[in-house]
């Protein structure tokens, strides 16, 4: 088998547990790596790039331009410092994201998901954490924002097969910001006036420590 396949096969196509929610904390080093090595960091875009503020086409080709473009996210998000990266978040108007983020009890989830959807959750499931939380498109910037512990999301994976995701904690606000992104949402848009005019304060007076793609 050649060294690219191989590289392939570890990155992608997780395994799905009892309940068919893929398993994406087995190796995750080493599946985070074998994506990002044959990727090409690109630079982040920030709030006001129109590409950021609507929804994005769905993904219908499965093929070594997508796993390509899933490359480019894994090396663009190691090179921000960031859990999660949105394809517009790079510029391009696909709905997948990628995500390299630890739950509540450390432990660390590695994958990938094109046309997510957020699953509803009944009432009795929906208890809020009004944590902080930042966005690499607003770069320096933080804000307390309400969501739920817990999400699921389901989608494809990067060869078109269908994913269930869950997560907890830090993890499961990963999920709703990332799925958020690829609807045309920014974390600033479900924030206060005011809180989102800090926010955007913090951004003006801050340097981001990643290149980002300036607002012309």
């Amino acid at each position: 088998m050649a060294q690219q396949d191989t590289d392939q096969q570890h990155a992608g196509v997780l395994p799905v547990d009892d309940e068919g929610y893929v398993v994406d904390t087995e190796s995750p080093e080493e599946r985070e790596t074998a994506w990002r090595e044959r990727g090409t960091s690109r630079p982040i875009t920030v709030v006001g790039n129109p590409v950021l503020h609507k929804e994005c086409a769905d993904v219908t080709e499965f093929g070594e331009e997508l796993r390509q473009l899933v490359a480019d996210m894994f090396a663009s998000q190691r090179t921000a410092e960031g859990v999660g990266l949105a394809a517009n978040q790079i510029g391009v108007g696909l709905k997948v994201f990628v995500y390299d983020c630890p739950d509540d009890e450390g432990a660390r989830h590695v994958g990938v998901v094109c046309n997510p959807k957020l699953v509803d959750l009944p009432a009795e499931r929906r208890r809020l954490d009004d944590s902080n939380e930042g966005c690499l498109s607003v770069p320096t910037a933080y804000a307390p924002l309400a969501r739920p512990d817990y999400a699921e999301v389901t989608g494809q994976d990067e060869r078109g097969n269908p994913v269930k995701v869950r997560g907890t904690g830090y993890f499961a606000r990963c999920l709703q910001h990332e799925t958020d992104h690829l609807y045309g949402y920014l974390y600033i848009d479900r924030l206060s006036k005011r809180d989102r005019k800090d926010a955007l304060r913090q951004m003006a007076e801050n340097e981001p420590r990643y290149p980002v793609v300036a607002n012309d």
